[in-house]
């Protein structure tokens, strides 16, 4: 049966904060465990190691994938253990700004399951690339112990480090869907080790039809990423075709983001109304841009309307803001824009306060959604938007 690899897992990368960077000493001969759940299944993985943001060569001496015994420990199932190879060697050696894709190994993996991927350095990378918001624990431990089944009193942390991707082989006719989004993209407000964001609650979704079990779906959402300038991460535009045009076997992305340009204008004092008028006009040029450059590439592109955050201590937006989300809303939504629409504002507001997030959907910052929204929002998209993906 022909086959093809499409992303079950994905994160954006960028430069970890010093606060969210691994001691240097930390990553001298160590071994770094790290925790992905699948989306898609298959019957064979490849994993992409990132030095995008290196500046010096990234030596990974040697990597590992196993099954582990659970979500919430740094412990394998030792038979399930098997070693990577990138062109047959047992060492990755990645260029600064470069990633590195694994030989492919036949490694069955179900749908919506986890993958320990465990990698040793001997030196600490010169500058970083992560994503620190994986709401995810990874393990390192010095010493290279990448096949142990248990890690004797590792350290811990809540991001993830050099890993950018996992695909996995799939039936032709398969594809995945990009999510390039902000920190409601990332998961702000889920539960760490849970699995609850909403673009879980779509892989969980997409599972339950026979039509769409063959989608995978790929997070690349950056907490306080903006779409026009570089804030936590890369702008969006900046990092559009490494985290949207190439992960394996995209057909289709999400592009939920603006919050943060809105927020951002006037967060330290109101300004004048024609800049809010200007960067209505830039945000909505950015989403055409990224119209532009993912039909270029066959990819349908569907927007998600800006939620409410009224009532945000973060932005305390003022009238003008919200009237500047309402702007764009009304343009996200007009026929011709994008392919297709998902209505997220609809799903969170409050009916009563429709600035403000439903109390019942609202982690408590009044910007992110809690767990509860998350799923409201997954559970919210339909299905027949990623069919026919052959």
């Amino acid at each position: 049966m022909p086959r093809t690899w499409v992303a079950s897992w994905g994160a954006s990368q960028q430069v970890p904060e010093p606060q969210n960077a691994l001691p240097a000493e930390d990553l001298t001969d160590a071994t770094i465990r790290q925790i992905f759940h699948l989306s898609v299944g298959g019957s064979a993985v490849r994993v992409h190691f990132s030095n995008a943001f290196g500046t010096e060569t990234l030596h990974v001496d040697s990597v590992h994938v196993a099954r582990p015994v659970s979500s919430v420990s740094s412990s394998i199932d030792a038979a399930s253990d098997r070693p990577l190879t990138f062109a047959g060697s047992t060492e990755a050696v990645i260029p600064p700004g470069a990633e590195l894709i694994s030989d492919p190994i036949d490694y069955v993996v179900a749908p919506l399951s986890d993958l320990a991927v465990s990698f040793h350095l001997q030196s600490p990378p010169a500058q970083q690339t992560g994503h620190p918001g994986s709401r995810t624990t990874s393990y390192f431990i010095h010493g290279n112990v990448v096949n142990a089944a248990s890690l004797t009193e590792p350290k811990h942390v809540d991001h993830w480090y050099q890993v950018s991707e996992i695909d996995v082989q799939t039936p032709v006719g398969s594809a995945a869907v990009v999510v390039l989004g902000d920190s409601i993209t990332d998961g702000h407000g889920a539960t760490t080790n849970g699995n609850d964001r909403w673009t879980d609650v779509l892989a969980n979704k997409l599972q339950s039809s026979q039509a769409t079990r063959n989608i995978g779906v790929s997070n690349q959402g950056i907490g306080g990423n903006h779409l026009l300038t570089d804030g936590l991460g890369p702008n969006a535009l900046s990092r559009f075709d490494r985290d949207v045009l190439a992960p394996a076997g995209v057909h289709w992305v999400i592009v939920f983001e603006g919050v943060n340009d809105l927020g951002g204008l006037a967060r330290d004092g109101e300004v004048a109304p024609s800049q809010h008028t200007a960067l209505v006009g830039r945000v909505i040029e950015a989403y055409q841009q990224m119209i532009a450059r993912a039909h270029a590439h066959g990819i349908r592109v569907i927007g998600a309307t800006i939620t409410p955050y009224v009532g945000s201590s973060y932005y305390h937006p003022g009238p003008l803001s919200e009237a500047d989300r309402q702007a764009v809303n009304q343009w996200i939504r007009a026929a011709g824009n994008f392919d297709a629409v998902l209505d997220f504002d609809s799903v969170v507001r409050d009916p009563q306060h429709p600035d403000q997030l439903l109390p019942a959907y609202d982690c408590g910052d009044h910007l992110h959604p809690s767990p509860a929204g998350y799923k409201a929002m997954g559970n919210a998209i339909p299905l027949a938007l990623f069919q026919g993906a052959d």
